[in-house]
């Protein structure tokens, strides 16, 4: 098995970030969880305080959202949403960026947004700001990687899932220009164990998907081969 995919399990936030997703849903997403030893749970603000509560005496963190899919929610909206999931229990944020102020070349506008979320939450939660690389010219993830990191942020993540999916060349876009200060999420359409070895050889260090389960039944396969 290649060294890259060992503790794959520790590499995922298991996402449920559909709009049709029950409660019966999150409390599955989290049992699962358990099962695997995610590293995190991916949730939509809503779900929190259940996610929290299935997670309790685990070593799974919560995943929260801001600003998503879209990223055009006010900043003041996006700061709110940020600050009350942790408050519910997040360990960690996944926010949209601003995509219409990243494709009107308004990037100082995207760090202060970046900036003001950062300093709503404790220093401790990490925030990841998706930049929809998908939709972006290649020096536009380059300079919303450089936003990133000037807000304070402590992960670049390429999409949302919803407006496309994750390619290698992406991940190898965003690991460059991160240039080692902050890390790179992956997320968008992974479903196979083969995606993952690739993408986290590119310079992933963190994997979003809601088909976690399909994969780690793939990396036993493999591992009984």
């Amino acid at each position: 098995m290649n060294e890259i995919l060992k503790e794959l399990n520790r590499r995922f936030d298991h996402a449920a970030l559909k709009a049709d997703i029950d409660e019966k849903g999150i409390i599955k997403l989290c049992e699962e969880a358990r099962q695997f030893d995610f590293f995190a749970v991916a949730v939509n603000p809503v779900w929190v305080k259940i996610a929290f509560q299935q997670l309790q005496g685990t070593d799974t963190k919560v995943v929260s959202t801001a600003g998503f899919p879209l990223g055009a929610n006010r900043t003041d909206i996006k700061t709110a949403e940020a600050a009350k999931a942790v408050g519910d229990g997040a360990s960690e944020i996944d926010m949209v960026a601003n995509i219409g102020w990243i494709k009107s070349g308004e990037f100082s506008k995207v760090t202060q947004e970046i900036s003001e979320i950062r300093k709503s939450i404790p220093f401790n939660v990490f925030l990841k700001v998706i930049i929809e690389a998908s939709l972006l010219s290649l020096q536009e993830q380059i300079n919303s990687t450089k936003s990133v990191i000037n807000g304070g942020a402590q992960f670049v993540k390429t999409g949302t899932g919803f407006s496309g999916d994750v390619t290698v060349k992406q991940v190898g876009t965003l690991f460059k220009a991160a240039n080692g200060q902050i890390e790179v999420k992956a997320s968008g359409g992974i479903r196979t164990l083969g995606q993952c070895r690739k993408l986290l050889e590119a310079g992933a260090s963190r994997l979003g998907s809601s088909s976690t389960i399909q994969i780690m039944h793939e990396l036993q396969q493999v591992k009984t081969a």
